[in-house]
């Protein structure tokens, strides 16, 4: 869809819309669906056509279809999972061994460090751990703000990932002293040390699951509810995920074997993607999900687990019956993307708040500016690609053509300024991967994170303008 006009504030309407909706009503799709309609109305087609357009447009790209095919895979995997009995035989080993509420949830914030990747984290570790977690009590939002705090956090601290690529490619683009992939890899390993939202997010949620920090706000309400309850959703919630904790680490375990049908698995996941980085530096996710369920598959054959291909259809098809709420959140946050994209939300936002940088105010502003137009259009990376040619050249400006900590931490502003609205927005496609990896609503885990992550921001605005 194409941008009609200049429609300056007006263009941020659709997003105010399903955010009013979405926190008054709790129902993310709901909201979503009534933003793109607003938007589609702004754009000057009818509801019906113009909704049908864009969803066709939006939707039928590579991006869209692999998102979905990792979704219905890891809704595959874990089916064949819970039919194996190994998910339950593992929980149930741990809790033998005395797994606590505190040493279970920093076992998942542990695992985040290990699957760099922000699609592939918060599925696979929410997948692995989610009996885990039901079993020690922790509320599904808990999960979820877990998940989502350890997935583009941690990509965006290591600079051998592809979020570094994007932004080494994005650096040298703009110029200026910097004439080499080699120098622009340098000034983004120089910035990580700067980059204060990733690092003191990931720190916070550290101390969070030790609790040596005390939830508050909407979190500390569903920690309340989980303790007297033993509810892990409230009442009414819509788990992106249909998962069932309890009946899977009470599953029986028959001749379930944590080798071959969950080590093996997870070894090819990783395998194959950590291979394929280093060889072709692509994470190839998709291939990798499908040969972890393809083996699975014929392992439970030989195992008789399994005793026809009518039996695998049905554990298959059920696992993606259990991940149609993800596709369907992920389908309108793309879509309501694709419309403040075309009204020009972001254009607008850099053109009202550019006249208000200065070498003081720089890195505070650039990090506000970024976190806001991230968390406007879900997606960290298309605020860098705005934000990058904006900031940068202005660092250059302020520090005499010359590579000094105000580009470092210019740079740090952005690429943390992104993660703020990677980790805080019902519209980014990793906090509802979040969402999905928990089986947690995916407003519940919005509306009790939110508080945190507005925390962090305003610690790190803080630091920004101290420096």
């Amino acid at each position: 869809m194409e941008q009609t006009m200049d429609w300056g504030i007006w263009s941020l309407i659709p997003l105010a819309v399903a955010l009013i909706i979405a926190f008054t009503t709790k129902s993310a799709a709901f909201a979503l669906l009534a933003g793109v309609v607003v938007g589609v109305v702004m754009l000057g087609t009818n509801p019906a056509q113009g909704t049908s357009q864009l969803f066709q447009t939006t939707l039928g790209n590579g991006d869209f279809i692999k998102i979905t095919l990792i979704i219905c895979l890891i809704g595959m995997l874990f089916s064949l999972l819970k039919r194996s009995g190994a998910i339950a035989l593992f929980a149930n080993r741990l809790a033998r061994k005395g797994q606590s509420q505190r040493r279970t949830a920093v076992t998942t914030w542990g695992m985040g460090f290990f699957i760099l990747d922000d699609y592939f984290s918060p599925l696979m570790t929410g997948a692995v751990m989610r009996p885990l977690t039901d079993k020690a009590n922790i509320p599904r939002e808990k999960l979820a703000f877990i998940l989502d705090s350890t997935t583009a956090s941690v990509c965006i601290l290591v600079p051998f990932t592809a979020w570094a690529a994007y932004i080494v490619a994005l650096i040298i683009a703009q110029g200026g002293p910097v004439e080499s992939t080699a120098e622009a890899m340098d000034i983004y390993i120089n910035a990580i040390p700067y980059n204060f939202y990733p690092i003191l997010l990931v720190l916070f949620t550290l101390l969070i699951c030790l609790k040596l920090l005390p939830d508050f706000g909407p979190m500390k309400k569903a920690e309340h509810r989980a303790k007297t309850t033993g509810a892990l959703l409230r009442e009414g919630a819509t788990p992106l995920i249909d998962t069932e904790g309890e009946q899977i680490v009470s599953a029986p375990q028959g001749n379930a074997s944590l080798l071959w049908h969950l080590l093996v698995p997870v070894l090819l996941l990783f395998g194959t993607a950590i291979i394929s980085y280093v060889w072709v530096q692509k994470i190839y996710i998709v291939e990798a999900f499908m040969l972890a369920v393809s083996y699975l598959a014929i392992s439970l054959f030989v195992t008789k687990h399994i005793q026809s291909i009518d039996q695998l259809v049905h554990i298959c098809t059920e696992g993606i019956k259990a991940v149609i709420p993800a596709i369907l959140i992920i389908a309108l946050a793309y879509s309501i993307n694709a419309v403040t994209k075309s009204l020009g939300a972001a254009d607008y936002v850099i053109a009202v708040t550019s006249d208000f940088m200065t070498p003081g105010f720089l890195v505070a502003l650039t990090f506000l500016i970024t976190a806001f137009i991230s968390f406007c259009t879900g997606t960290s990376w298309g605020s860098y690609a705005l934000m990058i040619p904006i900031a940068l050249p202005l660092a250059y400006s302020f520090s005499g053509n010359d590579v000094t900590p105000l580009v470092y931490q210019t740079v740090a502003a952005v690429a943390g300024g992104g993660i703020f609205g990677d980790h805080a927005s019902p519209v980014s496609d990793t906090s509802v991967l979040s969402s999905a990896g928990a089986g947690s609503d995916h407003m519940d885990h919005v509306i009790t994170q939110l508080p945190y992550a507005l925390l962090i921001a305003l610690l790190t605005s803080l630091l920004y303008l101290a420096i």
